[in-house]
């Protein structure tokens, strides 16, 4: 049955699309017909092989939404938030333009103000505008040929220039031009009053990057919480989810803080005071179901949640999640994030290097005599980076580690030293080199590794990716990137998820991305649907070295022209 609906799904997505082969394939990332909701439409870069059931070179196309389908299950629908004409195209966003103290900024003639040649940061003078929409879209220009550069999340609050510009046709409420570049609508995906609108209230709290989970994550327990958008009274609650409510939060509080879990979300505030007598307001683009008489309904079993903020309410501890729900802490298992992380590599060190592979790997320290002695252990899965010496030959290598201790061969995942590199590893230029048999990944510049680490690939190993969950492979490049995203999918109970705000995702072609995981944590093993999982710690690294930069404040970003290059191969 369900593979009978993937080919529907394949079918309809590619009678939407026109006839472009490569696109039948109805892509698994994780689990069933996952559908990508954070944005709305995607291009493959650049000609790629692709191996698979004989597919030659894909043509760079694009769809009308910013994030491609997880899977072929999505729909094609204009993205909450969107305005008309959004003509995707081949936009480059630069990083960050920081402007010196006495960099005028701004200084456009009036005749090109709003166009593609309005493109320099400005200098702030205190005007911002805030969005209020799931994506609120940030476009190179104001003309009915606009195209989008990327996307703000609801609650982000960016510098604006004035005076605004408009209104036109394509947006009643007029433009403001943003840092670093592009104009955004003032309507439903965006606001004036920073200071009072609910859903900039609501969401002030902003993810985190650069070090790990952008937020906190939690999984749906036995029962799935209900999604509640107001405070609940005791009384409601026992109401709504039977006797033994305040027992059970109860016990959850004294487990949380046996297990763990306590540790994990730091102190836990009392209700902001806006929270207290007021409806929660969804952003505009989240879906709005039927509010019963303080909740919305139940999530769906095997649920995901990104937290942004805690809070205790009538002797329970409630999180508020990133679509502005409420859900009860003990209906959930709160994620601890790995501790796995890669090995970063200084300019004076080259591969191999090694990742422990057992729980316990003796450490060695070369004595004055130069024998190796026992010197304390490992922990499972340091990463760690090799001089090149080794002692020994045969079934038991010793290798030298840069700190001067020994490890033994046996212990350890080795990533090699490359000998051949494909033509585009010249000079400085980034690309992400994939290993499907050695379940790794090593960042290159140039032919210069500067990070090396373990991920799960597709569990179909080195299958036909049109056939079985593989990961594809080949040669791509980066071109729409996301803080975090939220996929779903109903294929079957083992590989039923609905991920909301999956960390740091980074497509790479079609419905193939780069992104964290905070629902295993097994990296080095195939485990996924085609996707590449990376570690909380891992992801958000690599995240802020790849191109197209994501600017600060921004959700998303699309750059179809110089993303970085990923190289997927057996």
């Amino acid at each position: 049955m369900a593979q009978a609906r993937e080919r529907t799904i394949r079918h309809a997505h590619a009678a939407r699309s026109g006839p472009t082969a490569g696109f039948t394939r109805g892509i698994l990332c994780y689990a069933g017909a996952m559908r990508a909701r954070a944005g709305s439409g995607w291009a493959d870069p650049c000609a790629t092989l692709v191996q698979g059931s004989g597919a030659a070179k894909a043509s760079a196309w694009v769809l009308s939404a910013v994030l491609p389908c997880a899977l072929g299950g999505c729909s094609q629908g204009e993205p909450p938030g969107a305005e008309p004409n959004p003509n995707l195209g081949s936009i480059v966003v630069e990083a960050d333009g920081e402007l010196d103290a006495g960099d005028e900024g701004g200084s456009v003639p009036s005749d090109l103000l709003g166009t593609l040649e309005d493109n320099l940061p400005f200098q702030p003078t205190g005007k911002r505008i805030a969005s209020i929409a799931w994506r609120t879209w940030v476009y190179t220009d104001t003309g009915p040929k606009r195209t989008r550069l990327g996307y703000l999340r609801a609650g982000a609050v960016v510098d604006a220039r004035e005076p605004g510009l408009g209104p036109n046709e394509g947006c009643a409420g007029g433009w403001f031009r943003i840092n670093p570049r592009g104009f955004v609508c003032i309507g439903k995906g965006a606001t004036e009053d920073v200071e009072h609108d609910p859903v900039v209230i609501a969401s002030e709290v902003r993810p985190v990057r650069g070090q790990g989970f952008p937020y906190l994550y939690a999984m749906s327990g036995e029962v799935a919480p209900l999604l509640y958008f107001k405070l609940p009274t005791m009384a409601q609650m026992v109401n709504v989810e039977g006797d033994g409510v305040a027992g059970r939060a109860s016990a959850w509080k004294q487990m949380s803080r046996i297990n763990g879990t306590a540790d994990l979300l730091g102190p836990i505030s009392a209700p902001p005071r806006w929270l207290l007598s007021n409806d929660l307001t969804k952003p505009y683009g989240v879906e709005q179901p039927l509010r019963y008489s303080v909740h919305a309904g139940k999530a769906k079993a095997d649920s995901g949640f990104a937290i942004a903020r805690t809070l205790e309410h009538e002797g329970r501890t409630f999180g508020l999640t990133t679509e502005l729900d409420l859900i009860a802490l003990d209906r959930v298992k709160m994620v601890k994030p790995s501790s796995f992380s890669g090995v970063h590599l200084t300019e004076t060190q080259d591969l191999p290097a090694a990742i422990i592979d057992r729980h316990y790997v003796q450490r060695y320290e070369a004595g004055e005599d130069g024998k190796l002695r026992p010197s304390g252990s490992y922990s499972h899965r340091q990463g760690l980076a090799l001089t090149g010496k080794k002692q020994g030959t045969g079934g038991l290598v010793m290798y030298e580690t840069a700190d001067g201790s020994w490890v033994p061969s046996d212990g350890v995942r080795l990533i090699p030293h490359r000998t051949e590199f494909p033509s585009f590893a010249t000079g400085g230029r980034k690309w992400i080199d994939i290993s499907i048999k050695e379940q790794s990944l090593v960042a290159y510049e140039g032919r210069r590794p500067v990070f090396v680490t373990l991920v799960s690939t597709g569990r179909g190993g080195l299958g036909d990716p049109e056939k079985v969950h593989a990961t594809v492979r080949g040669t791509f490049m980066v071109h729409t990137k996301h803080v975090s995203a939220t996929m779903d999918g109903d294929d079957d109970k083992t590989d039923s998820f609905n991920l909301r705000d999956v960390p740091f995702v980074q497509y790479f072609h079609k419905g193939y991305a780069l992104h964290g995981t905070y629902w295993h944590d097994e990296f080095g093993k195939v485990r996924s649907h085609g996707c590449v999982n990376l570690s909380p710690k891992d992801s958000a690294w690599l995240f802020e070295w790849t191109d197209p930069p994501v600017p600060k404040g921004w959700h998303g970003v699309l750059n179809h022209e110089r993303g970085t290059v990923v190289y997927v191969r057996p």
